[in-house]
C-alpha cells in the first residue's frame, strides 16, 4: 500500500521544512515578502526552458508502495462520472477532451526524479501528454503568460509562469511506473513535472486553462513559493 499523506500530515512536514526553503505557512508580508517576491523573479530568471533533467536508471525507481501518495480531501478522491478535461481561458478554440484523446495525442514517456518540499525524493517513470501538444491544439492567443490547473480534489489548485509549463518535461500524465495512472497519484489526470516542486503538481486534473494574468495556488496562497522551482 501506498504511503498516504494527508493534509494534516503534509502541513506538518512542510512547516519543517520551510525551515530550510524559506518558505512560510502563513502569508508573508514586509521585509519578508518583498524578499519572497525577489526570490521568485531570481528562480524565473534562472530557469532555462532547454536545460532537461536527467534521466534516472531504471534500477533506481522507487517501488509504487514507497513512492508517498498525497491528497486534500479527507478521504481519496475518486473520479467524476464521464470525466473530462477543460481547456480554455485565452485560447483560440476551448476543448473538452476525454483521456481516450489525450491517449492518441503524441506520447512522452520521463523518468525523472520527483522532489518534495518536505525534503524527500522518488524516481517513478511517467508517461502522457506534453502541455505544449495542449497549447497546440488550443492554439494560444497573444498575451498568454500563465497557467492554471485545477482539480477535483476540493479546492486544489495552481498556477504556472508559461516557459515552464511549456518546458519538454512537463506533461499531463496518465500512467505511471508502465501502467494507468493510479487513484492515490492522482487518477484519471496529472501535472507532472522535471522542473517544480511536487506541491506544484496538481493531481485529480480538471482543467487547465491560458492566462495573461498570474493567479496563485492551494499552498501558494498561503505563503508557500509561487514559482516552486527545482
Amino acid at each position: 500500500m501506498s504511503r498516504l499523506i494527508t493534509r494534516r500530515r503534509f502541513i506538518a512536514g512542510a512547516s519543517a521544512a520551510s525551515l530550510l526553503t524559506g518558505c512560510d505557512a502563513h502569508p508573508i508580508k514586509g521585509f519578508l515578502g518583498a524578499m519572497k517576491g525577489w526570490n521568485e523573479k531570481f528562480e524565473g530568471f534562472m530557469f532555462s526552458p532547454g536545460r532537461l533533467a536527467p534521466e534516472e536508471p531504471a534500477a533506481d525507481t522507487t517501488p509504487d508502495s514507497a513512492f508517498p501518495a498525497y491528497f486534500i480531501a479527507d478521504t481519496m478522491p475518486t473520479v467524476p462520472a464521464n470525466w473530462t478535461l477543460s481547456v480554455g481561458g485565452l485560447v483560440e478554440r476551448e476543448l473538452v477532451l476525454t483521456l481516450e484523446q489525450l491517449q492518441k495525442m503524441p506520447r512522452t514517456d520521463l523518468r525523472v526524479r520527483h522532489h518534495c518540499v518536505e525534503g524527500w525524493s522518488a524516481v517513478a517513470s511517467w508517461h502522457g501528454v506534453r502541455i505544449s501538444e495542449i497549447a497546440k491544439a488550443a492554439g494560444l492567443k497573444p498575451g498568454v503568460k500563465y497557467v492554471e490547473f485545477n482539480s477535483f480534489d476540493e479546492d486544489y489548485f495552481s498556477s504556472w509562469d508559461l516557459g515552464s509549463a511549456m518546458h519538454p518535461q512537463t506533461i499531463l500524465a496518465y500512467g505511471m511506473n508502465g501502467h494507468p495512472l493510479g487513484a492515490n497519484h492522482g487518477a484519471p489526470l496529472r501535472v507532472y513535472s522535471a522542473v517544480k516542486l511536487g506541491y506544484k503538481m496538481c493531481k485529480y486534473l480538471t482543467e487547465v486553462n491560458f492566462l495573461p494574468t498570474k493567479t496563485g495556488g492551494y499552498w501558494e496562497d498561503q505563503g508557500y513559493d509561487w514559482f516552486g522551482g527545482v
